[in-house]
C-alpha cells in the first residue's frame, strides 16, 4: 500500500519525515498569506500545528484565501483550517486559538523554543510585537510582508528585515523596530515587485488594498518552504 507520504519520503529520507512529524509549527493568521502557509505545512507532514487567528470567512475573502468557500462563510477561519488539515492527514495534532493576537498575550503564543513561527498577520501593533518576540527569543521564525495592491509572479525574497527593498509595508515596520533599537534579526518574506500603477501602492495594515489569488499563496508558501527547509535542516532549539 502506497502510505500518504511516499513522495515526501523519496525527498527528504526517514530522517526528513521524522524531523516533520515531530516538528510543532505556530501560525499567526489564517487569510490570504496564512492559509496558504498552514496548508504546505501540513502536506509536508508536520505533525503538530497551531492555528491562531480571530475572524471568519467572509465574501471578500474567496478572491485569494484557501479557507474562503461558498460553503465556508461565517465559519471560523481556525476551524475551517483545522477540517482541512484533518482531512488531508488525521494524524496531525491540531490546536486551535479562535483569538486576535495583542501585544498583551502574544507571548503567551511564543512560548516554545522548539517550535517553528510563521507571522502572517495584518495588524500592525501584534505584528510588531511579535517580531519583537521573535527578536528577544531567538525562536526559528519567519515574517510575512505586504502582498497588496502586486500582480507580478516574480521578486518573492526571503532576507532580513534590515535588507528590505520596495516593500513598503516592511519599510514601514523597520522604521517602527528602529525606534525599539532593533535593526536587524529578523527573517522576511517579501515582494520586491512595483505596485500596479494607479493603485494606492501604501501596503497599510488599517486599510484594504486590492489583492490577486496568486501573490498572497506565494508569500506564504514561501514561508512554509522556509520553514519546512528549517525543520528538514535540524534546526531545532533547546
Amino acid at each position: 500500500m502506497v502510505e500518504r507520504f511516499a513522495r515526501t519520503r523519496l525527498l527528504v529520507g526517514d530522517v526528513g519525515l521524522e524531523r516533520l512529524k515531530n516538528a510543532t509549527a505556530v501560525l499567526f493568521g489564517l487569510g490570504g498569506v496564512g492559509s496558504y502557509a498552514a496548508e504546505a505545512i501540513a502536506r509536508a507532514g508536520v505533525g503538530r500545528i497551531v492555528l491562531i487567528d480571530s475572524d471568519c470567512v467572509e465574501l471578500s475573502n474567496l478572491n485569494r484565501q484557501l479557507v474562503a468557500l461558498e460553503s465556508t462563510l461565517g465559519m471560523p477561519k481556525v476551524a475551517v483550517a483545522r477540517a482541512r488539515i484533518l482531512d488531508i492527514n488525521p494524524d496531525v495534532q491540531v490546536e486551535t486559538h479562535e483569538t486576535f493576537v495583542t501585544p498583551e498575550n502574544a507571548p503567551g503564543f511564543v512560548d516554545d523554543p522548539r517550535a517553528f513561527y510563521i507571522d502572517a498577520i495584518d495588524n500592525l501593533p501584534a505584528k510588531l510585537a511579535l517580531l519583537r518576540l521573535f527578536h528577544e527569543t531567538g525562536v526559528d521564525a519567519v515574517s510575512c510582508m505586504g502582498a497588496a495592491s502586486k500582480l507580478a509572479v516574480s521578486g518573492i525574497r526571503v532576507a532580513d528585515i534590515s535588507v528590505t527593498a520596495h516593500c513598503r509595508l516592511a519599510r514601514r515596520i523597520r522604521q517602527k523596530l528602529r525606534k525599539e533599537g532593533i535593526t536587524q534579526g529578523i527573517r522576511c518574506v517579501y515582494s520586491e515587485a512595483p505596485p500596479v500603477p494607479g493603485t494606492n501602492g501604501e501596503e497599510s495594515l488599517s486599510k484594504a488594498r486590492g489583492t490577486i489569488s496568486y501573490v498572497p499563496g506565494l508569500v506564504g508558501l514561501t514561508a512554509a518552504g522556509v520553514i519546512i527547509n528549517d525543520i528538514l535542516a535540524g534546526n531545532t532549539k533547546e
